[in-house]
């Protein structure tokens, strides 16, 4: 009998049998150990799984917070800017309002000097009797008109360049254009009525240079408000000086 057939009893010796049962083994075991190493590394791949989703979602909360302070640095510098273009806008304005003021009272000061000049002209012109002017010389005239046209050449000069005299006689009393000295009893004419002009009051622009000494009536009825009351001038602390 050969040995290539091996016969059915197990008591004889079978070598192709031994070498098949050999490699079911050695099958098996390569199998437990392909298990094994998968067993092995299954929790350092579920590890890795987890490690790559929060880093993902740690990423999308950077992202987010990032987002959010840009979001609100935006917003701070947009206030910012909307806060420097009202600044420059009021600095624009408020420069444009003190130049015009600059040009329109810039001479007030100087103004007010020769106002008092012009007064002193008036009360020589003034303190002449009208007999003496009558009776006077040919030389004595010319002295006079060339007063009389100083006068006048210094008042027109001053109004060019904004200054107005008040003409508050008749007029209702009004103290931020007016300065009573006196109080004239009156029962014809209603109270708070301007009757008579001490000194002449002027004006530069929308502000009182100097206010008119005047004296007011009362006694008299009383007069109806007026419909639009002129707006307050500032202070004259030369007018108080002067009263």
């Amino acid at each position: 009998m050969s040995r290539r057939n091996c016969p059915a009893p197990l008591d004889f010796w079978c070598p192709n049998l031994d070498i098949g049962r050999n490699f079911q083994t050695v099958e098996m075991m390569e199998n437990a150990m392909s298990d094994q190493a998968k067993d092995e590394h299954a929790p350092e791949e579920n590890e890795t799984a987890e490690a790559a989703a929060e880093r993902a979602e740690g990423s999308v909360e950077g992202d987010y917070e990032a987002l959010v302070r840009l979001l609100k640095e935006n917003e701070e510098l947009k206030d910012r800017a909307l806060r420097a273009a009202a600044e420059m806008e009021n600095l624009r304005r408020r420069t444009a309002r003190d130049v015009q003021d600059a040009r329109a009272y810039a001479i007030a000061n100087f103004a007010r000097d020769m106002l008092g000049v012009s007064d002193n002209l008036r009360r020589a012109i003034d303190a002449i009797p009208a007999e003496a002017k009558a009776a006077a010389d040919a030389g004595f005239k010319a002295l006079v008109d060339g007063v009389e046209i100083t006068e006048r050449g210094m008042l027109s000069a001053l109004e060019r360049h904004g200054v107005k005299k008040l003409e508050p006689l008749g007029e209702k009393f009004d103290p931020h254009f007016h300065q009573a000295m006196f109080e004239v009893p009156n029962a014809d004419v209603p109270a708070n009525t301007v009757v008579q002009v001490v000194q002449a009051g002027y004006s530069i622009g929308e502000r009182v240079l100097r206010p008119a000494m005047v004296g007011v009536s009362k006694g008299g009825p009383k007069q109806a408000p007026s419909e639009a009351p002129a707006e307050p001038g500032p202070v004259n602390e030369q007018a108080e000086k002067d009263a």
